[in-house]
């Protein structure tokens, strides 16, 4: 196989595995009031089947990224993928709601070890120059599988069940797996190998982060005494993060980091990277609430729902090849950015000050928005990130790079759903008669998307102004 086709083979082997986590990530968020009323759960708590999967990918992702490393990008991916097939399995045969939370911890796992070494595979593969446009199409097939997911987990909702939607990712990600065989040999490892590089492990470290992770998002289980529901987030979202912080310091301290102290100390990196984390979670606000919304708030069936919220991945999807052939030079990148987190705090104003009205230009022009807000964000972002790093250490960046998308699409997800909860005490269900009490509590809540808009805007042009400076 000549280079070009080995390239072209990556590249369509790792956007098909994309699609497809893609297909399942946006047709649950769809599926989740149908799913609500299946197991008898409240709107709030139907969110943890979202949170258990990011969650669970946020506490591996870095792990499985120097795993990558160490052992093998392609051994890693290639595991990650049949364990991804596995949870979907497990999830679409639940036979009750902890069952079901337990099939997306499996999926999850999967799912850490493919995204850990996804971005580290195209940074071996492709200079600097080919590395953005291998990104954006990378972001193309995510942009599909995005679309692809409402309306086809729409339908399914509508005609079958919601179980269709996990069950049918089995079928399609074997034959993935089967047809990219070539692309990702198998690396021999032997068993003593292994144990090697196993004993020069940081335990401790990803031990001290994953339980930092997990406090982060405990307040959905645990109350504390004396503290409303949004108190109680708090403390717990503060808590965590100081002890996922702590995670950092002692890996750049440990005989052995689980982070290479040179992606720790490296500024830019952890500037670029915090400008993903608040896009993100920006951008999960919608993501979770919108479904309950439309379908709920509003006279929508699932099908028009999920075509609804589609626009904003088909404009991500037909805006990508453009942004990132404008991304391909180094200068622009920085730029583009701006425009994107502009256009994204544009977009949540508009989400702001949704109303009653049903009228579909009304309720899209947000929607389309924040699909443009992401498009010139992402790609050039993600571009800025992995240009900072040598090849060496592209699989334990790219997994920070997914870390820090996956844990700001967490945290805004537990953020919107308990901070809008938490104005509407007893409330279980959305429902049109709760009229404009309801209406208030959202715009509370997009009117704090809108600030961390304005955040990540400031600290973009701030990075955009420093490396000028350093020049």
């Amino acid at each position: 196989m000549s280079e070009t086709q080995n390239s072209q083979s990556i590249t369509v082997s790792l956007g098909a595995f994309s699609f497809v986590t893609a297909l399942s990530g946006a047709s649950v968020t769809l599926a989740l009031p149908r799913m609500a009323r299946a197991f008898d759960v409240s709107a709030a708590l139907s969110t943890q089947v979202v949170q258990v999967g990011l969650i669970t990918t946020v506490v591996f992702l870095v792990m499985f990224g120097h795993a990558g490393d160490v052992f093998s990008k392609n051994a890693v991916y290639r595991a990650g993928g049949w364990v991804f097939i596995i949870g979907s399995l497990l999830t679409g045969i639940a036979p009750n709601f902890i069952g079901v939370l337990v099939g997306r911890f499996v999926q999850a796992v999967g799912s850490a070890m493919v995204m850990a070494n996804a971005m580290g595979i195209i940074n071996e593969h492709f200079a600097d120059k080919e590395r953005a446009k291998a990104l954006a199409y990378n972001s193309m097939f995510i942009s599909v599988g995005s679309i692809s997911g409402p309306a086809v987990g729409g339908l399914i909702t509508s005609i079958l069940s919601w179980r269709w939607i996990f069950l049918l990712n089995v079928p399609v990600a074997i034959a993935i797996m089967f047809w990219a065989k070539g692309a990702f040999p198998r690396p021999r490892l032997t068993w003593a190998d292994i144990r090697e590089q196993a004993r020069r492990v940081n335990w401790l470290g990803q031990l001290i982060f994953s339980v930092g992770v997990v406090l982060m998002f405990s307040s959905g289980w645990i109350t504390l005494p004396g503290l409303n529901q949004f108190t109680n987030m708090m403390v717990f979202l503060i808590g965590g993060g100081i002890v996922t912080a702590l995670s950092f310091l002692q890996a750049d301290f440990a005989p052995s980091p689980w982070i290479d102290p040179q992606v720790l100390r490296n500024i830019t990196f952890l500037t670029s990277t915090s400008v993903l984390f608040l896009a993100m979670f920006v951008n999960s606000f919608s993501n979770i609430l919108l479904p309950f919304y439309l379908q709920d708030y509003l006279p929508f069936s699932p099908g028009v729902s999920g075509l609804i919220v589609a626009a904003q991945s088909v404009v991500m999807l037909l805006l990508s090849p453009f942004v990132g052939r404008l991304a391909s030079t180094p200068e622009r990148r920085p730029q583009l950015v701006t425009i994107g987190l502009a256009m994204l705090l544009v977009s949540q104003i508009g989400y702001a000050f949704y109303g009653g009205q049903s009228g579909l230009g009304y309720v899209l022009w947000p929607i389309i928005l924040n699909g443009v807000g992401m498009a010139f964000t992402l790609t050039p972002n993600n571009s800025i990130t992995m240009g900072l790093v040598s090849p060496k250490l592209a699989g334990v960046a790219g997994s920070m790079n997914s870390l820090f998308r996956t844990i700001g699409m967490a945290v805004g997800i537990s953020f919107a759903t308990n901070f809008l909860y938490a104005q509407l005490p007893g409330v279980k269900h959305i429902t049109r008669g709760l009229g404009t009490t309801y209406l208030h509590a959202s715009r509370i809540v997009f009117y704090v998307a809108v600030g961390a808009s304005l955040i990540a805007l400031i600290i973009n042009v701030w990075r955009t102004a420093t490396s000028k400076s350093e020049m």
